[in-house]
């Protein structure tokens, strides 16, 4: 019987990882398919009925904040995160919808910031945090950097969010918002301009398993004018990232303004 030489053992290996991501990314996607439709009605109403009018933010109080979905998604996929951050103190903690309509970045970008002025007329506060996964991320990003949006958004986290652009599936490539995700569309080439002076604090959560971004390495944030941290989730793929304990151990600590003690998380 022969024996493996580094490299089979090494493919052999990531082709096990693969296989372990592949088969909960299936159990994931059949439990979220479930809870769908739970997260199909826009919870904005609602939810802005019960903040308080202008309260005095305690020291210490955790701002407000928006959890942005991704494409064909809704609020429904961050429940057990929401649930994480209201057990550990946050109290503004809201699910935005935006149009499965949705065909441009900017237009939802620019929504986006009408309802953060909405909940910090509401709450008191003047900042939020956003946590954003996939396309929810491109569109806070395109917000924060382009719009004006850093005055608001005081750290933003993202979750497997193209970055620098996708190649993933190429049969969408008609609807125009799957365009405006590819690595050459105009909205990507905006967000490499320069950004002088923006305030927002971002990281980005990314994994090697992550089977919707085409590099994988594309769900990284790296830019000069930017302060940003890369986080690699290391074993997970992108439908896992809003429901992993540990990631939501990450983004707690992210929306602290801790430093996380590495820049790999196990979640394997």
């Amino acid at each position: 019987m022969g024996v493996l030489s580094f490299g089979a053992a090494d493919r052999l290996l990531r082709q096990a990882a693969y296989v372990r991501a592949a088969a909960v990314e299936i159990a994931i996607l059949t439990g979220h398919l479930l809870l769908y439709p739970t997260g199909i009605f826009q919870e904005r109403d609602a939810e802005l009925a019960e903040m308080p009018r202008i309260p005095a933010p305690g020291p210490g109080a955790h701002p407000p904040v928006l959890l942005m979905h991704g494409f064909v998604d809704n609020r429904s996929v961050f429940a057990l995160l929401r649930r994480s951050l209201r057990r550990h103190g946050w109290t503004h903690v809201q699910g935005l919808n935006y149009s499965p309509l949705t065909c441009d970045i900017r237009a939802a970008a620019a929504l986006l910031g009408h309802h953060i002025e909405q909940i910090c007329e509401r709450t008191g506060h003047s900042q939020v945090d956003i946590v954003g996964h996939s396309l929810g991320g491109l569109i806070a990003r395109y917000y924060v950097q382009r719009l004006g949006g850093d005055r608001r958004v005081r750290t933003l986290v993202t979750l497997g969010t193209p970055h620098s652009g996708t190649r993933a599936a190429p049969l969408l490539n008609p609807h125009p918002i799957i365009r405006q995700m590819r690595p050459d569309s105009e909205i990507v080439e905006e967000l490499t301009k320069p950004a002088p002076g923006c305030r927002t604090r971002f990281v980005a959560f990314w994994s090697e398993l992550d089977e919707l971004m085409i590099p994988v390495e594309t769900a990284r944030l790296d830019h000069a004018d930017l302060n940003t941290r890369n986080v690699h989730i290391a074993g997970i793929g992108h439908l896992t990232m809003p429901v992993h304990a540990a990631v939501a151990a990450g983004i707690r600590q992210a929306l602290m303004g801790e430093e996380l003690a590495s820049d790999t998380v196990n979640a394997a």
